[in-house]
């Protein structure tokens, strides 16, 4: 969209600059507007201003709202299944699941399955569950809504069964053993969670499979699926996931967690195993 051109009115009087442009763009989030601001785009003669500037009737403000409709970018994600109700994919580390918010460009699966579905979520339609950015691995989506709820409820249900493999520090003892550990968000640093007596219940279940040096590769299933759940437990048993840049002590260049398998029912009926390849640098911890 070219710049446009706006004049406060004597009736709308005083009003700070981010407030006005919100009253008259309802269908854009304040949030929204203010990543105009970010990038320079509101100007009161010329130069760029602050969100909370305060205008008088009579000024004049230059705007361009081109940013705010910009369609996420498009990205090509491996395909493991795809029929009319479904498509699964294998998540690359560094990939988001969905969008943030309405107005975040950053490419994500939601974005690659966009054209792909019917829905009318643009931010994350779709999208039946949630890996971390940082972690790699299968994915199911939907490609209507009757599936993606029908998907959705058996992760509520927890009758998915989800397998992890991942690198962590030391050797666990036992070599196989349930955590039962409930999960709270951290109120003194909410990106993070931890365990808490007051918390969520949360279990995970781990076997060591193999052994080399000073970390080991383990196997981890999910009973639930609080947000970060294997991260913290694994942490919690004093073995925290290598490269785990919240929670964890040794630095690799990604976070060794990988979503393996993952077993459902489709909405045709059939139940079905989906499998993701571990990536090439997992093995570089058992050489």
């Amino acid at each position: 969209m070219a710049k446009q051109y706006i004049t406060i009115t004597e009736d709308e009087g005083v009003v700070r600059v981010d407030k006005f442009l919100a009253s008259h763009y309802p269908e854009y989030s304040r949030a929204a507007i203010t990543k105009l601001f970010d990038l320079k785009l509101i100007k009161l003669q010329g130069e760029s201003i602050q969100p909370g500037h305060k205008l008088r009737p009579g000024s004049e403000i230059e705007y361009d709202l081109g940013p705010l409709q910009e369609k996420p970018e498009v990205i090509e994600l491996p395909v493991i299944y795809e029929d009319e109700n479904v498509i699964v994919v294998n998540k690359p580390a560094g990939i988001i699941s969905h969008a943030r918010g309405r107005f975040w460009q950053e490419a994500s699966v939601a974005s690659f399955i966009r054209d792909k579905i019917s829905s009318s979520d643009a931010e994350r339609g779709g999208i039946v569950h949630r890996l971390d950015r940082a972690t790699s691995g299968v994915m199911i989506c939907a490609r209507n809504e009757e599936s993606l709820k029908f998907l959705q409820k058996q992760f509520s249900d927890r009758q998915v069964l989800k397998t992890y493999v991942a690198i962590v520090d030391g050797v666990p003892e036992p070599n196989k053993a349930v955590i039962d550990a409930p999960i709270a968000r951290n109120l003194k640093d909410p990106k993070r969670f931890h365990v808490d007596a007051a918390g969520k219940p949360a279990q995970t279940e781990y076997e060591v499979t193999e052994v080399h040096g000073t970390t080991s590769k383990v196997v981890l299933k999910p009973k639930t699926g609080r947000t970060h759940q294997l991260r913290i437990h694994m942490q919690y048993i004093g073995h925290s996931i290598v490269g785990d840049e919240l929670y964890g002590k040794t630095a690799a260049s990604r976070l060794m967690l990988h979503a393996a398998e993952l077993q459902i029912k489709l909405p045709d009926g059939l139940t079905k195993t989906f499998q993701a390849p571990l990536p090439e640098i997992f093995e570089e911890y058992a050489s």
